[in-house]
């Protein structure tokens, strides 16, 4: 089932950002520490006294998402969790506003956190909580395995590709709009575009620009494998930017890339062969289908 706008749990990455402001006093006044292990890498959260609850969410959803993460690799350098008591504290640190379906935030390094306990009247339900820390927790994996601390921003990573990696990692397409639904929206918006040009629409229309993040991404992987990603990775933990280390680890350039999915899309390649006399569909029905995996 989709859970509305408000309620769905945040898929955002800094790189959008071009650095966060710091609050101090949002993050100053989080005395308490808990350190955890797990077999992806070593985490320390941060949270306030009282939202003990939250804290024990929070670990039990790394420690859940350990054994997925390392399809990708390990982490590099440990991860600080930020716990933050509102949403106008986690908007505060990350320097947006207006955002009211965000939930987190990650960095290298670092993840905030809008204390789980605060996202609707009742509560968040644990199964959001782990899908979140998972699909953030990529983010920081993709990062450290693409870039060191000093330059990871300047990567030139597209949004497509990672919102679409932590989105598939993290089994999400159900939260999104289906190939068709992007398919209609290019057909019915030939001037705008969630995979080359998505920050005109990131604000507003999120759910078609993940969406389109998470097919796209999907597609990458069914056509070149998930080690053309890893390549794609080292290729840019060896000093390249994405556009060159694409370029190097998949032998053609992103750009072309992206257009071979949109021509895929437009032309709704993902049909079942007898919906159009033509070739057996690309994706499998079920990834295009928009149910929960």
């Amino acid at each position: 089932m989709r859970l509305p706008r408000a309620l769905m749990p945040a898929l955002a990455s800094a790189a959008l950002a071009g650095g966060c402001a710091r609050i101090p006093g949002a993050v100053a006044g989080l005395r308490e520490r808990s350190e955890l292990r797990a077999e992806v890498g070593t985490f320390e959260l941060a949270y306030a006294a009282g939202d003990e609850a939250s804290r024990d969410a929070l670990e039990r959803a790394i420690r859940a998402a350990s054994p997925r993460l390392v399809r990708w690799g390990a982490l590099r350098v440990p991860v600080r969790v930020v716990i933050l008591p509102t949403h106008e504290a986690l908007e505060a640190v990350i320097n947006r506003r207006d955002y009211e379906w965000l939930r987190a935030w990650a960095r290298y390094d670092e993840i905030f956190v809008q204390s789980p306990g605060t996202w609707t009247f009742t509560g968040a339900n644990p199964a959001d909580v782990d899908e979140l820390m998972l699909h953030e927790l990529t983010h920081c994996l993709m990062y450290q395995r693409s870039a060191g601390g000093e330059d990871w921003m300047r990567k030139r990573i597209p949004l497509w590709f990672r919102e679409g990696m932590a989105s598939v990692t993290a089994n999400q397409s159900y939260r999104w709009p289906a190939l068709e639904d992007l398919a209609r929206f290019y057909d019915e918006r030939p001037d705008q575009d969630p995979v080359g040009k998505p920050e005109s629409l990131y604000r507003g229309q999120n759910e078609i620009v993940y969406g389109a993040a998470h097919h796209a991404f999907a597609f990458l992987i069914r056509r070149y494998g998930e080690k053309a990603v890893e390549r794609v990775m080292e290729e840019m933990a060896q000093g390249a930017t994405f556009p060159d280390a694409f370029q190097q680890a998949i032998g053609l350039s992103a750009t072309a890339f992206v257009q071979d999915f949109k021509l895929f899309v437009r032309l709704r390649g993902f049909r079942p062969a007898g919906a159009l006399g033509g070739p057996a569909p690309f994706l499998q029905p079920q990834e295009s289908a928009g149910n929960p995996p």
